[in-house]
C-alpha cells in the first residue's frame, strides 16, 4: 500500500485516518454487530437504566425517549421523537437485541435489552466491561479518566489502572475487539478509545487527509514509511487471523479429522 506525498496533510492527520479505517476494517471483518447511532444510543441508554434504576427497569417508550435525550451524560444530545425511538425498537427486535416485556395487568408496553448478559445470546461482559461499554455508546469516544470518572454509578474501578487493564481486555477478547485506541491527538496527554459497534471510527471526528489539506505544512517521508510499515504489518496480521479462523473452521467441518 502506498500513499502520496504530496498532500498537504499532516502526519499525524494521515496516520489518525489510516489507524482508525485499519481497525474498523479488522473489527467489520470479525464482529458481526453492526448498531447505528439511533440504535446505540437505544441499547446504552437500556443497559444504563437496567443497573442505575432497576426499579423502573424495563422502560415503557417514553421513559426509553426521555433516556435518549437526556442532557446529562449524553454525547451528542439528541432530540429523538418517540416515532423515531419507535422504529428503532423494532430495528432492534427484528435483530433479537430488544425484547418487550409487559407487567401483570399492565397494559403499557415496556421493552428490554437482550444485547448481552441474557439468556438469549451469548455475548458476555463483566461489570467493568459492560460499564465501559454502556459508557461508549453513551458519550462517544473518551479518554480512561474520563471512562473511570463516568462509570462510577454502574461499576467500581479502584484506579485507573484498572480501567486500562479492563480496555486491554475489550480489545484483545477472542470474540472482539470491543474497542480501539484513537492515536494520541495533538497537545493532549490521554489517549481516547471509541467503541466497535458502529461505523463510529468512521465518524469519530478525526481529520482525513481530504479535509486536512490547510491543517499542516508538509511531510516527512521518514513518518510515511513508518505508516506503510504499521499498515502492512496490520494487514498481514489480519490474513493470519483469518487464515486460523478458516483452519478452525474446516476442523469442525462434519467428517473432519480430529
Amino acid at each position: 500500500m502506498k500513499f502520496s506525498r504530496d498532500t498537504g496533510a499532516t502526519n499525524t492527520d494521515l496516520y489518525t485516518s489510516c489507524y482508525i479505517r485499519f481497525c474498523y476494517f479488522v473489527w467489520s471483518t470479525f464482529v458481526d454487530i453492526r448498531l447505528t447511532p439511533y440504535e446505540a444510543r437505544v441499547i446504552g441508554s437500556l443497559l444504563e437504566k437496567q443497573r442505575t434504576t432497576p426499579e423502573h427497569y424495563p422502560l415503557s417508550l417514553n421513559a426509553l425517549t426521555n433516556a435518549c435525550n437526556q442532557k446529562s451524560s449524553r454525547d451528542p444530545v439528541m432530540g429523538l421523537d418517540e416515532v423515531t425511538v419507535q422504529k428503532t425498537i423494532d430495528d432492534l427486535k427484528k435483530m433479537h437485541y430488544i425484547s418487550e416485556k409487559s407487567g401483570f395487568g399492565s397494559r403499557v408496553t415496556k421493552y428490554q435489552h437482550r444485547f448481552c448478559n441474557t439468556e438469549f445470546g451469548t455475548l458476555r461482559f463483566s461489570d467493568q466491561e459492560l460499564g465501559i461499554v454502556c459508557v461508549l455508546l453513551l458519550r462517544g469516544p473518551q479518554t480512561p479518566g474520563e471512562l473511570r470518572t463516568r462509570t462510577e454509578r454502574l461499576c467500581k474501578f479502584q484506579d485507573i489502572h484498572e480501567v486500562e487493564a479492563t480496555l486491554d481486555q475489550l480489545m484483545q477478547r477472542e470474540d472482539g475487539p470491543f474497542v480501539a485506541k484513537l492515536p494520541r491527538e495533538p497537545g493532549k496527554r490521554e489517549v481516547r478509545f471509541i467503541h466497535l459497534f458502529d461505523g463510529a471510527l468512521e465518524m469519530s471526528g478525526a481529520a482525513t487527509p481530504e479535509n486536512s489539506a490547510t491543517a499542516g505544512s508538509g511531510t516527512n517521508s521518514d513518518r510515511m514509511d513508518q505508516l506503510e510499515q504499521i499498515v502492512n504489518a496490520l494487514r498481514d496480521e489480519v490474513a493470519t487471523l483469518k487464515a486460523r479462523l478458516d483452519r478452525m473452521s474446516r476442523d469442525q467441518e462434519p467428517g473432519s479429522s480430529q
